[in-house]
C-alpha cells in the first residue's frame, strides 16, 4: 500500500503540474497581450510628442539654414553694391576724356603728348591713356618718367582705391 500511496502521490503530483503548467502558459498567454496592448498604448501616447520634438528639430535646422543664407546674401549684395561703386568711378573717369581730346593725343608725338600728360590732373591724363588705342598709349607711357607711368596705369587699374578699401597704407 505504501507502494501503491507513493504512486497515487506521483500521479497526483504529475496531474497537478500538468494542471499547473497548462494554468501558468494559459496565465502567460493573457498577460502577453495585455503587455502588448500596454506596449502599443506606450508607443501611440509618445508619438504625438515624438512628432512634435522632430518638428522642433526640423524647424530650429531650418532657422539656422535662413541665418545663414540671411548672411550670405548680405555679403552678396556688399560686394555687388561694391562692383557698382567701382564701376560708376570707372566711367567717371572714362568720360573725362572727349572724343576729340583723346583724338587730338593720338596724333601728337608720344613724347610730347607724355610731357603734356604728365602735368594733367591724374584722373584726366589716366582717362586720356585708357581711350588712346593701345599702341599709341604704350608710347606715350614709355615716354614717361616711370614713376608717373605706373601711377596713371594704377589710375587705369583703379588700384590705389581698391588698395585703400582693403586697409593697407602706403
Amino acid at each position: 500500500m505504501i507502494f501503491r500511496m507513493t504512486r497515487k502521490k506521483a500521479w497526483q503530483a504529475a496531474v497537478s503540474a500538468l494542471f499547473l503548467g497548462v494554468a501558468s502558459q494559459a496565465v502567460a498567454q493573457a498577460q502577453e497581450p495585455a503587455a502588448q496592448s500596454k506596449n502599443s498604448q506606450y508607443c501611440a501616447n509618445i508619438a504625438d510628442a515624438a512628432s512634435d520634438a522632430r518638428f522642433a528639430l526640423q524647424k530650429q535646422a531650418l532657422a539656422d539654414m535662413e541665418k545663414e543664407i540671411e548672411g550670405r546674401i548680405k555679403v552678396l549684395e556688399a560686394r555687388r553694391a561694391e562692383y557698382e561703386e567701382w564701376l560708376k568711378r570707372r566711367n567717371e573717369v572714362l568720360e573725362k576724356a572727349d572724343e576729340t581730346i583723346v583724338m587730338i593725343y593720338s596724333r601728337m608725338r608720344p613724347d610730347a603728348a607724355a610731357l603734356q600728360l604728365m602735368n594733367m590732373d591724374e584722373e584726366i591724363a589716366a582717362a586720356v591713356v585708357a581711350k588712346l588705342n593701345p599702341r599709341a598709349a604704350s608710347a606715350v607711357l614709355n615716354e614717361m618718367e616711370p614713376a608717373r607711368a605706373a601711377q596713371l596705369a594704377n589710375v587705369i587699374t583703379d588700384a590705389p582705391k581698391r588698395e585703400k578699401n582693403s586697409g593697407r597704407q602706403n
